[in-house]
């Protein structure tokens, strides 16, 4: 694609990376294909190759961003799977995330939205005010019909439909400490225990770390951890994604010098995408760059760490029992991570199964099922639909977004795949089951 930056313009880093990539791309529309907002709204800038296009002459004029601009970038599930389709190696996730910044920094949102985008912001990355609004959901889910009939208040209607009953107890595997393993010790992990995860299911972290240490991996719990900062981050808001990962930089910098570490474990695939990309994302802060570039180098999905280790025969191998895998987008497009956990629940003795159109996304994305329920809700059928056909036992997925978007919408249990590895390993039954 030809470009036609200034010099002045092409002087700002960000501008000119923006540069670099709108030059990869060659119009082949062979992303359009597996564009999820595509394959459902059927609108040109509703794909990756139309939001290119509207990014080009945003950034190019210098203008602030539009009504019609930020409308189409908003539905952008940052799915990431035209990345993967693409052959041209357009990296769409960093032209993208650079229009989110200057969507916020430049576009006027309507107020409703705005005010929607800003409670978001202030509640999901804090466990304490997150536990609060689950807490006060409860008063709020009788009236989510009546907010469903104003189109701006769409978004509390799904935030509220989405809230769980209750928040789960917060065990002693979400708070900071350090795990031993049994027998001898092969590896030492940092594990990231997550902001909602811990509230809306405690039992991965459990799962996770009294496998490893069966395994003989030592998990370390830092203290100080915080939200990683992708969900800020997918929503623009640069500054605050930003010191969210220099202080998890931090907190993990301090855990490399003191312990050392063989790998930092992440069990939630949408946090373990940016966490790999924080070598990027502050590639020109000259006081974190070298230290963000060895945590992303160290960051591993549960799944890519567990198949390096040597793991014995189940002792609870369920060969009749079907799973079918959903693999997230944030793992399958953002890591390229598609066969270490099929190849994992397979060799714990499960019967694993794929869906058809595997590559599509849920409708989950971080806030994305908040902010734009309506297309959410028809991935999320599609989604449902497609998993229904295999007829499975259990649904398994490695994204707490994934799991609590399908299960909202089938009675077949939905589980995190650690938490049937850990059970195949001689850990608890998933509660799911």
């Amino acid at each position: 694609m030809q470009t036609s930056f200034s010099i002045a313009q092409l002087a700002d880093p960000a501008i000119r990376e923006a540069d670099s990539i709108l030059r990869n791309c060659v119009h082949c529309g062979f992303c359009t294909a597996t564009c999820p907002t595509y394959v459902t709204l059927g609108s040109e800038l509703d794909s990756p190759r139309g939001r290119i296009y509207l990014i080009k002459d945003m950034l190019e004029n210098d203008r602030p961003a539009d009504a019609q601009v930020t409308t189409h970038i908003d539905r952008c599930l940052s799915c990431l799977s035209c990345m993967t389709t693409c052959p041209s190696g357009v990296h769409y996730m960093h032209l993208v995330d650079h229009a989110r910044v200057h969507i916020e920094k430049t576009g006027k949102r309507p107020f409703l939205n705005r005010m929607t985008r800003n409670m978001l912001a202030a509640v999901l990355p804090f466990r304490e005010r997150f536990s609060a609004a689950i807490w006060f959901s409860r008063f709020g889910k009788p009236f989510a019909f009546l907010f469903d009939r104003i189109g701006p208040l769409k978004p509390i209607a799904a935030m509220l439909r989405l809230a769980p009953k209750n928040v789960d107890e917060q065990t002693r595997f979400v708070k900071p400490g350090i795990f031993a393993s049994s027998g001898v010790q092969k590896a030492r992990v940092a594990m990231l225990t997550g902001c909602a995860q811990p509230l809306l299911d405690a039992e991965i972290n459990e799962a996770s770390i009294e496998l490893l240490n069966r395994l003989g991996v030592e998990v370390v719990l830092p203290e100080g951890e915080a939200c990683c900062g992708s969900l800020v981050h997918h929503m623009g808001r640069e500054e605050q994604a930003l010191a969210s990962a220099r202080h998890m930089v931090d907190v993990w910098s301090r855990e490399i010098e003191q312990g050392g570490l063989d790998a930092i474990l992440v069990t939630t695939s949408g946090c373990g995408t940016t966490i790999k990309d924080y070598g990027h994302m502050l590639r020109h802060d000259e006081a974190y760059a070298t230290k963000a570039a060895r945590v992303s180098e160290l960051a591993m999905d549960i799944s890519e760490f567990l198949v390096t280790l040597d793991l014995p025969d189940p002792v609870v191998p369920q060969k009749e029992m079907a799973v079918t895998y959903h693999s997230a987008c944030s793992l399958q497009h953002g890591q390229k991570i598609r066969s270490a956990p099929k190849e994992l629940l397979k060799k714990a003795g499960f019967a694993v199964r794929e869906a058809k159109e595997a590559h599509l996304c849920c409708g989950s994305a971080g806030t994305y099922n908040i902010m734009q329920p309506e297309i959410a809700d028809r991935l999320k059928q599609r989604k449902v639909r497609n998993l229904a056909e295999t007829s499975p036992d259990v649904i398994a997925a490695g994204n707490i977004g994934c799991l609590t978007q399908i299960a909202s919408a089938t009675q077949t249990p939905v589980v995190h795949t650690v938490k049937l590895l850990n059970w195949a390993y001689g850990g608890a039954r998933p509660r799911e089951l």
